[in-house]
């Protein structure tokens, strides 16, 4: 099948398309290990580990992947034909992709925010706790108080799935 994709002709044949389908995410996930694989390598060798190249070594191949699968993936979606289409058959609609869209949204950010408030009441609790051992408690209170507004933001996701 011939495809324009912004002035380019690309022809798929089936084999290609259902070889790039299992492929791609193979080459997804060995982009994203290869720094770890640098990071053990240069622990067995005894070499100096340099932290500021793994961060950016993978950093770099985490958003060329993420380059590569926004490239390719819609090219491999065109060749299955109008996904408007399929979506419709499917009984998909605008309105629920915003839906789940709006039901990310709450647990995503709230779990942001305990992760930030989990940090400070955790450190302060670690503190109190160094100083006065009594101070268990009630510096357990504050992290739990910290953990529950991701569960608000789950409750929160789940309401507006089943509403």
């Amino acid at each position: 099948m011939n495809l324009t994709v912004r002035g380019l002709y690309i022809t798929y044949i089936l084999e290609e398309k259902t070889m790039l389908l299992y492929l791609l995410p193979l080459f997804a996930l060995a982009m994203i290990i290869v720094p770890l694989v640098y990071a053990i390598h240069k622990a067995h060798t005894g070499k100096e580990f340099s932290r500021r190249r793994a961060i950016l070594l993978n950093g770099g191949l985490f958003m060329g992947t993420m380059i590569l699968m926004t490239v390719l993936m819609p090219i491999i979606a065109a060749a299955e034909g109008d996904p408007a289409a399929a979506a419709q058959a499917a009984g998909a609609t605008v309105g629920d992709g915003l839906k789940y869209l709006a039901a990310a949204l709450p647990t995503g950010l709230a779990t942001i925010g305990t992760g930030i408030a989990v940090a400070n009441a955790a450190s302060a609790a670690i503190g109190a706790i160094s100083e006065d051992e009594k101070n268990f408690s009630k510096a357990l209170i504050f992290v739990a108080l910290g953990e529950g507004v991701a569960i608000y933001g789950l409750l929160v996701s789940i309401l507006i799935l089943n509403g």
